[in-house]
C-alpha cells in the first residue's frame, strides 16, 4: 500500500488545515493538498493527503472512509497514479480535429 491517499466528497468549504487535523487522528500526516479550480481558485471537493507511513495510510482509510463531514460521507482510499496516455500531440488522437477548425491556405 502507498502512503498517498485520495480524499473526496467533502464540502467545498473544507480546507487543508481542517483535513490535516482530522487525518492526524489516524496517524502522522506528511502533506495535504486540496485540489482547486485553476481559474477560480475554488476547492473542487477532493484532496490528496500523504501520510508518513503505509501503516498510517491504512489506519486513515479504516478510520475515516465514510466519516461524516459537513453532512457528507468522506471517500478515502489509496491514490492511484495518473494514467498515461498513449502517444503525444495534445490528446486529440486520430479521431478528428477536436480543436480549432482547419483553415484553407491563402494562395
Amino acid at each position: 500500500m502507498g502512503k498517498k491517499l485520495y480524499v473526496g466528497n467533502f464540502p467545498y468549504s473544507t480546507g487543508e488545515a481542517e483535513l490535516q487535523t482530522l487525518f492526524e487522528t489516524a496517524g502522522a500526516v506528511e502533506s495535504v493538498k486540496v485540489v482547486r479550480d485553476g481559474q477560480t481558485g475554488q476547492p473542487r471537493g477532493f484532496a490528496f493527503i500523504e501520510m508518513v507511513t503505509d501503516a498510517d495510510a491504512a489506519s486513515a482509510i479504516k478510520m475515516l472512509n465514510e466519516h461524516p463531514i459537513g453532512g457528507r460521507a468522506l471517500a478515502v482510499n489509496e491514490a492511484r497514479p495518473k494514467p498515461e496516455f498513449a502517444g503525444a500531440g495534445g490528446g486529440r488522437g486520430a479521431g478528428g480535429g477536436g480543436g480549432r477548425p482547419q483553415r484553407e491556405p491563402r494562395w
